[in-house]
């Protein structure tokens, strides 16, 4: 006779989990068990996930918790859970998202099916083109602060599937425990990090911002990626209004907004005359600011237009400095290098080159001259002749233009005679 469970959860169901967990990877949680380790007894694991669940009496284990640097200083904590809990997450995950994903505004673009990070920033420069203002927002600590009464009340407001309602409360109960092995026992937010914890930030924000926008300003366009969120007004008096009121309802639903990181700014163009404080802003990973453009009859004129940020190009130097190409790889060959540079080359172009390419070329130009570094270290007599390393890899360029993406996008050392 099989055997009855208190809660309808179907093997199937925990091994598509599983699946998206593995395509995700993830480092190792608290118990230090690895996705490869998780297979080694594979079958096993993933009963023990489903019994558990289906039964009521799976407890998730403490979120090891990783601070991460950030780009403007401090640092940035995460919460990393067990590959079993990762997924048992997703089985919730997996349940609720097509519940209340219809629910959610337009405008709202991060961790969403069919939407991403480049559509809001594409909406924003279309809006930043119609509206003199933007609000530029930061919420101060959103995922350490979120109100679990609250979150708890959004999602029961859409499903009341019991064993959904009781996992949620757990997660956002589980105690973080830091790299010395002390816990720390939760009272409100979620770690990022956790599989179900976007899911759950976009639940909350759609009350706490998104509807209310909607319900009390019907006629303000924002974007919001996470709790990334940028407002436009058409002056600035009513920015100024907005701001107000978006500070008081944040505040009632327990979230402040960063003093010194929000801000009020000017788009300023050809045509927007006058000085204001502010006139740039950052918004996933581009920085919206005058720059010089062209109209179809190729006239100059200064637009208001998003190009990789600061912060971004900054990583983007940090990490091929990382790669540290002439200092270690001169064993290697020019082949060797472009299957370790290409695929986070192709990344950056794809992404941060969608909007005012340009902009990404001089930092995109470290990468050359790094190279040109491996080539005087690998090849003696290129030694003290950087000209002469240039003109070589630019003749290698030439013959084999698909070698590298640098190269694939324009990027090239001068070819020589």
């Amino acid at each position: 006779m099989a055997e009855v469970k208190p809660y309808a959860i179907s093997k199937q169901v925990v091994w598509e989990a599983y699946q998206k967990v593995k395509a995700n990877h993830g480092a190792a949680g608290v118990d230090g068990e690895s996705i490869e380790a998780f297979e080694s007894d594979l079958k096993n694991n993933l009963y023990k996930i489903w019994n558990r669940m289906s039964s009521g009496s799976y407890f998730p284990p403490p979120v090891r918790l990783v601070e991460i640097p950030k780009a403007g200083g401090g640092l940035r904590p995460l919460g990393i859970p067990t590959v079993a809990d990762r997924v048992a997450q997703m089985v919730v995950k997996m349940h609720l998202e097509p519940v209340v994903e219809p629910h959610f505004h337009d405008d709202s673009y991060g961790y969403r099916p069919g939407k991403s990070a480049l559509d809001a920033v594409a909406t924003a420069r279309q809006r930043c083109w119609r509206s003199d203002w933007v609000i530029d927002l930061d919420i101060k600590g959103f995922f350490d602060n979120l109100d679990h009464d609250l979150v708890m009340k959004a999602v029961r407001h859409h499903d009341k599937t019991p064993w959904v309602l009781l996992y949620i409360a757990r997660w956002l109960k589980a105690p973080v425990q830091r790299q010395d092995g002390s816990r720390e026992e939760r009272t409100k937010g979620s770690p990022q990090g956790a599989v179900v914890s976007p899911l759950l930030a976009n639940l909350f924000l759609h009350y706490a911002l998104d509807s209310w926008m909607r319900r009390t300003h019907p006629g303000i366009p924002f974007e919001r990626y996470a709790d990334d969120v940028i407002v436009h007004a058409t002056s600035k008096a009513q920015a100024e209004h907005v701001l107000v009121a978006i500070r008081a309802r944040l505040a009632e639903c327990g979230l402040e907004l960063h003093p010194a990181k929000t801000k009020i700014v000017y788009c300023q163009d050809s045509d927007r005359k006058g000085q204001h404080e502010h006139i740039q802003f950052d918004f996933l990973g581009y920085t919206f600011r005058p720059r010089r453009a062209k109209n179809f009859r190729g006239k100059p004129f200064v637009s208001f237009l998003p190009g990789v940020s600061n912060k971004a190009g900054k990583a983007i130097r940090a990490t091929i400095r990382d790669w540290r190409l002439a200092a270690t790889r001169n064993n290697q060959s020019l082949e060797d290098l472009a299957q370790l540079v290409n695929p986070s080359v192709r990344g950056w172009v794809n992404y941060y080159g969608r909007f005012y390419r340009s902009a990404l070329t001089p930092v995109l130009r470290h990468l050359e001259r790094a190279l040109i570094r491996w080539v005087r270290r690998k090849y003696k007599r290129f030694r003290g002749h950087a000209t002469n390393a240039a003109h070589w890899l630019g003749r290698v360029a030439r013959r084999d233009p698909n070698l590298l993406v640098l190269w694939q996008v324009g990027i090239r050392p001068a070819t020589g005679s």
